[in-house]
């Protein structure tokens, strides 16, 4: 009978050819950790031992899913984002630790309001949203997304992270709260030029949800409607919190400008890229 060791190595010498190798071994750790529903300690306490339980059939399986360029974050349907356990499916991004400084600056900017009326705008798995109510108890949080499948992720991760009190809505961009005003609108809208597609990692290009990627010819066509929408959503005082991507900082900052917003700031990631744009509105 095959230990856990014997499984680990079978399964890393097959990630061995896929787009990853040289984290062959350690997702097929994290694989079989998975299919035996075991964390780290259990692996190494027991990585001599026996598993005497027939796992080869799901452990296979989820191995060949990885090897193909599936992300793990899929194949065990599960992710972290700003310390809270997520469940992520292929209807919704996989929550990068980049999209934490979303969080983090909306946050700093909701301490200037007693009880911030907050929106995430294109919700997805709700990580933004759970994530803000989770850290700001005053706060009125409601959550937006034009994809049915994603809301059912993101209400299943507020309840599971006791952030119930979130309002789901679907529909596009902020028209569900059209006649409604918000101390912070937030997003991580898609923000991939058309033209990059090939240039994505395979595990992003196939596997993640486009919709919520592409954004026209030059990555700014949310944008381009996002901007105003939440100017005419936002009190006055309130402030735009988005995600941008690489080498966007001039386009944003210029469409933030034209539409009225004011104090326009950025703010970088850890590898010093502009990730992060805040703006007011007077």
């Amino acid at each position: 009978m095959p230990t856990v060791a014997d499984y680990v190595f079978a399964g890393a010498e097959r990630l061995a050819h896929s787009p990853h190798p040289g984290r062959a071994l350690s997702d097929a750790e994290l694989l079989l950790m998975h299919v035996l529903g075991k964390d780290r300690a259990w692996m190494l306490a027991y990585w001599r031992d026996e598993i005497d339980t027939d796992c080869s059939i799901p452990y296979h399986s989820a191995i060949e899913r990885r090897r193909a360029g599936e992300p793990i974050q899929y194949i065990t349907g599960e992710t972290e984002f700003f310390g809270l356990p997520m469940r992520v499916t292929r209807d919704v991004l996989i929550p990068r630790p980049e999209t934490e400084h979303v969080v983090e600056k909306a946050i700093e900017l909701a301490a200037g309001f007693l009880r911030p009326r907050i929106v995430d705008v294109g919700t997805g798995s709700g990580a933004i949203a759970v994530a803000l109510a989770h850290k700001l108890a005053s706060a009125e949080v409601s959550a937006i997304d034009c994809s049915a499948p994603a809301l059912a992720v993101a209400r299943e991760n507020a309840i599971r992270n006791d952030q119930a009190r979130i309002r789901f809505l679907e529909g596009d961009l902020l028209a569900p709260v059209a006649g409604e005003q918000f101390d912070i609108v937030v997003s991580n809208p898609p923000y991939v030029a058309e033209s990059d597609r090939t240039s994505l990692a395979v595990e992003v290009r196939d596997y993640e949800p486009a919709q919520a990627l592409f954004a026209g010819s030059d990555g700014l066509a949310v944008y381009r409607r996002l901007i105003p929408a939440a100017f005419a959503a936002l009190a006055p005082g309130g402030f735009a919190v988005f995600e941008i991507g690489c080498g966007q900082q001039v386009a944003v900052h210029a469409l933030l400008a034209d539409t009225g917003f004011e104090q326009i700031a950025f703010t970088d990631d850890l590898q010093g890229i502009a990730r992060v744009v805040s703006a007011r509105r007077s």
